[in-house]
């Protein structure tokens, strides 16, 4: 099993101080809008924000009633209680930097588990908690800091008055994506048997295939929006519904009831609209392949309307900047994700025998082992 590390560490407190950052940001944002009088943008803000909490808390209740499951009912009446306050990721940073603080440094220094613990233990706990919470983000970073972000940009097209609240807002959105993906990938390659370790190119690679591919989409739906809204609203809808009904189709057992499954694939249809990912660990080529094939066309089809039917546009949010933004972004983007795909991928580095009987970054069957729920969890 993987180890814990300092860097590991390092990366669960970077994470924590952005996402409180973040909270007084979104907060702050919204302030401004409403003192401006913008009070459609103020609660579309906060609707993002109160949105993304709602759901975060409500798989994170659940995920505490299953793995406390047969103890003390009074501790789960007080975690409903935290929870129910929007509050619950809180007592996940708390446990995730209790055992964490341990592995990384206590362990280290003593050499191994202590005593009164079984082997490994004070490991499987940090990296399992802080698993769970790399989850949450993925939520959060596609039910509320991507919307964002695109809203943000949208105004800054449509308005172009640039001020501090603003870019802000855009800097704290990109940062938000960048330690979700990175984070959740470290996750993904300690907690699954039979991956290789997450090293810093491969982490890089990756985070610019995501970063890149997600900010020409953004930036292409902002273009679309500015058109036409309700263009734009009945693309997103339509692709919403595509990613739920082919996540209906994957038969995800990510929940154990059903209630809690439909919500799942619900959010995944969300994530889904913003960036590919591989939801039930089989091969995905011909999905990703139609996935980014329908983004570039979709982009070149709305810079090939602008160029040709809406020059007046054209001029006030300066078309040549963004149009090679988007595009650039795009390309490399996709060339990124070629090279991850390609050297990178659990698949194509990772010892023979961990990969002999394995698809698409799932393990085979005879080398698996108890991983808990995020062996159902989105792959990469």
């Amino acid at each position: 099993m993987m180890k814990f590390t300092k860097q590991n560490f390092i990366f669960l407190v970077g994470g924590m101080i952005i996402y409180v950052v973040d909270i007084g940001v979104d907060f702050w944002v919204a302030s401004k809008y409403f003192c401006q009088g913008q009070y459609c943008w103020g609660i579309l803000i906060l609707c993002f924000r109160g949105l993304s909490s709602l759901i975060t808390q409500v798989f994170s209740y659940e995920w505490f009633k299953n793995d406390w499951e047969g103890t003390d009912t009074g501790k789960l009446k007080w975690i409903f209680l935290v929870h129910l306050f929007q509050c619950g990721i809180f007592i996940r940073y708390w446990f995730a930097l209790k055992y964490g603080c341990q592995a990384a440094f206590k362990q280290n220094n003593s050499g191994g588990a202590s005593e009164t613990d079984p082997p490994n233990f004070i490991q499987k706990q940090a990296i399992d908690i802080v698993t769970d919470i790399n989850m949450l983000r993925v939520f959060k970073t596609f039910l509320e800091t991507t919307p964002q972000l695109f809203v943000q940009i949208y105004i800054l097209m449509e308005h172009g008055k640039n001020n501090f609240c603003q870019y802000a807002a855009i800097i704290m959105s990109f940062c938000g994506i960048s330690f979700s993906t990175v984070d959740y990938q470290v996750s993904l390659r300690k907690s699954l048997p039979g991956k290789d370790e997450f090293h810093v190119l491969p982490k890089l690679v990756y985070l610019f295939y995501k970063l890149l591919t997600i900010t020409s989409w953004i930036l292409s739906i902002s273009l679309i929006t500015l058109l036409s809204v309700r263009s734009s609203v009945i693309l997103l809808v339509f692709l919403w519904i595509c990613g739920f009904t082919w996540t209906l189709k994957q038969h995800t057992t990510f929940c154990k009831s059903k209630k809690m499954e439909y919500l799942y694939r619900t959010v995944v249809g969300v994530i889904l609209i913003f960036t590919f990912f591989n939801i039930k660990g089989r091969k995905t080529k011909v999905f990703i392949f139609i996935y980014y094939a329908t983004h570039t066309i979709v982009t070149l089809g709305v810079l090939f309307v602008y160029m040709f039917w809406k020059p007046s546009i054209i001029k006030e949010i300066h078309f040549t900047i963004v149009s090679i933004l988007t595009i650039l972004s795009l390309v490399l983007g996709i060339i990124f994700l070629l090279v991850y795909y390609r050297c990178f991928h659990p698949t194509a580095y990772c010892r023979p025998q961990a990969c002999s009987d394995e698809v698409d970054g799932e393990a085979g069957q005879k080398d698996r082992m108890e991983i808990g729920r995020f062996q159902n969890f989105i792959m990469q």
